[in-house]
């Protein structure tokens, strides 16, 4: 599972012209899936995501958490993360998860970060066409992969 996270002022986004999820200071989370991930690739990203401290203190350090701050996170499914461009010109998408299971963990995933403690967590739809807008603060963009960061077991 990857998430390229993304510290905003703000960031919304829309689809068919309406406003389907809008948050103030937080992260926008590009959220993409893979086959072979699961509920604990989720909860521990979600986890890792809400702890990370990328917010600055009184003392301009990065420092803060998404929590600390009473953040918010807008989660948009981007299964173009999983994107493979060695071969030809057009990217190969053949690492993304199927609909069904990505649809699955996108909303698992989306649940974990509110079980984590993020009071206020809006989100894209699943598969729609979608325009995202953000303000991208410091800018800070980090990309999470539970491949390279989770634990084995």
């Amino acid at each position: 599972m990857r998430a390229l996270v993304q510290r905003v002022s703000h960031a919304s986004v829309t689809i068919d012209g309406e406003v389907h999820g809008k948050i103030g200071q937080g992260f926008l989370v590009l959220l993409g899936i893979t086959d072979g991930d699961t509920e604990d690739d989720a909860v521990y990203l979600a986890d890792k995501t809400v702890k990370m401290r990328v917010f600055t203190d009184e003392n301009d350090k990065m420092n803060l958490s998404l929590l600390d701050i009473g953040g918010g996170m807008l989660v948009v499914s981007q299964f173009t993360l999983y994107a493979d461009c060695r071969k030809g010109r057009r990217p190969s998408f053949v690492n993304a998860a199927a609909p069904a299971e990505a649809d699955r963990l996108y909303e698992y995933f989306q649940q974990s970060v509110k079980n984590a403690g993020v009071a206020k967590v809006e989100h894209g739809k699943f598969g729609a066409s979608m325009q995202v807008e953000l303000l991208n603060n410091g800018p800070v963009t980090i990309m999470l992969d539970t491949d390279e960061i989770m634990p084995k077991k």
